[in-house]
């Protein structure tokens, strides 16, 4: 499937920098836009169930991982 805008946003974060948390990616969107912490959490869990990122959950703190 192809991303949407805000996908494709949290996307390019996760190449720029790995792997990494929700609130990580939170704090890197939040820099140039305003953007909820609960909204970036739900678009990177319907993210996972499109595949198009992987998310490691042997932690307390999932870490998610662009696919592609």
């Amino acid at each position: 499937p192809r991303p949407t805008e805000s996908e494709l946003a949290i996307l390019n974060v996760l190449w720029q920098h790995g792997p990494s948390t929700v609130r990580e990616v939170f704090e890197v969107l939040s820099r140039d836009k305003e953007i909820g912490y609960t909204t970036v959490l739900k678009l990177m869990q319907i993210m996972t169930e499109k595949q198009l990122v992987n998310r490691d959950e042997s932690s307390r703190t999932h870490v998610y991982k662009a696919a592609y």
